[in-house]
């Protein structure tokens, strides 16, 4: 596997999945103190943390963490993102940094009192980061979520990290209202159609079981995962989808040029009930990856995706919201 698939994997699924030195991170613990009411003493990860009485320079070295940050009206006060996350959400003219190889001396000049990491910082061994924490620099790390409920957990941490309280639960109570609309939807949907969800194409095809992100997005829409009966990120055989036959085929691949043309034109794929029927679909892969309220596009797609009709009414909620 290539470098540039390698982390694209990687990256793509939230840094969780244990794909060919891809780090897997325990679930993140419920904090131990009502960011509702008090300032947060330990991050995601468990770690204790000490905030500043204002986090008035930001670092982001996460884009589901960068993209919060925007939607809670902070870009003023971010002093450097990582890489992606400047060319997710043009801030390009800030300083940026590699997630997994950061140059903490270049951090520390910059003198920000806040720094958000992600799994993503330690898929490599060790925390470059420990650096900063050594001079008093607060280092919040916030594991990639694998559930709805550990993204809002994650939503109010950050806020109540930089204290947008007030922005959270206004994002909070419309993501909730908007996964009981879907929910519901799902919920009537008696002739369901069997999914696959690729992660990775071909030659190496990786895809997403029961304990994640994804079969829980499924799950919402009514649709059943062809590999929900396995566990985890797993990489799966041509011939275990061949007799699976899905009806529908989801992509997230985007170091190809042609993701949906490829999987049309796979040799011996010609009977797969997705491809007669041409139900074969990309999805934004920063949608339906990217743990943070804007999954609620992601899950839109694909339901719009696979029911089209059931689902034709729903709209996106965040759409004042999203930076990207």
């Amino acid at each position: 596997m290539n470098d540039k698939k390698l982390a694209a994997i990687c990256l793509a699924f939230g840094l969780s999945m244990g794909v060919a030195g891809c780090a897997v991170k325990p679930p993140a613990p419920t904090p131990t103190v009502s960011v509702d009411s008090q300032v947060p003493t330990v991050d995601r990860s468990g770690a204790p943390i000490k905030l500043p009485e204002s986090a008035s320079a930001i670092v982001s070295m996460a884009p589901s963490i960068t993209q919060t940050l925007l939607d809670y009206g902070l870009e003023e006060k971010l002093v450097a993102v990582d890489s992606y996350s400047a060319a997710y959400y043009g801030l390009e003219d800030l300083p940026t940094f590699d997630m997994m190889e950061p140059d903490t001396e270049q951090i520390m000049a910059l003198e920000p009192d806040l720094v958000f990491t992600s799994g993503m910082t330690t898929s490599y061994g060790g925390n470059p980061y420990q650096v900063l924490s050594d001079i008093g620099i607060c280092v919040a790390d916030i594991p990639s979520s694998d559930s709805m409920e550990a993204v809002l957990d994650d939503m109010e941490f950050i806020a109540a990290c930089v204290g947008t309280m007030d922005q959270y639960k206004k994002m909070a109570d419309t993501f909730q209202q908007e996964l009981e609309v879907l929910s519901n939807i799902g919920q009537t949907i008696t002739d369901k159609k069997s999914v696959l969800f690729e992660i990775a194409a071909l030659p190496n095809i990786y895809s997403a079981g029961d304990d994640t992100f994804i079969q829980e997005m499924l799950d919402i829409i009514g649709a059943e995962n062809i590999f929900g009966d396995q566990s985890g990120y797993l990489a799966v055989s041509e011939e275990s989808v061949l007799g699976a036959n899905p009806d529908v085929i989801l992509t997230s691949v985007n170091y190809m040029e042609d993701p949906v043309g490829e999987i049309l034109g796979r040799s011996g794929w010609g009977d797969v009930t997705a491809i007669v029927n041409q139900e074969v679909y990309q999805v934004d892969t920063n949608a339906v990856t990217l743990p943070n309220f804007h999954v609620m596009d992601g899950i839109k797609q694909m339901a719009k995706y696979i029911y089209p009709e059931a689902f034709a009414d729903v709209e996106d909620p965040f759409a004042d919201f999203s930076q990207s």
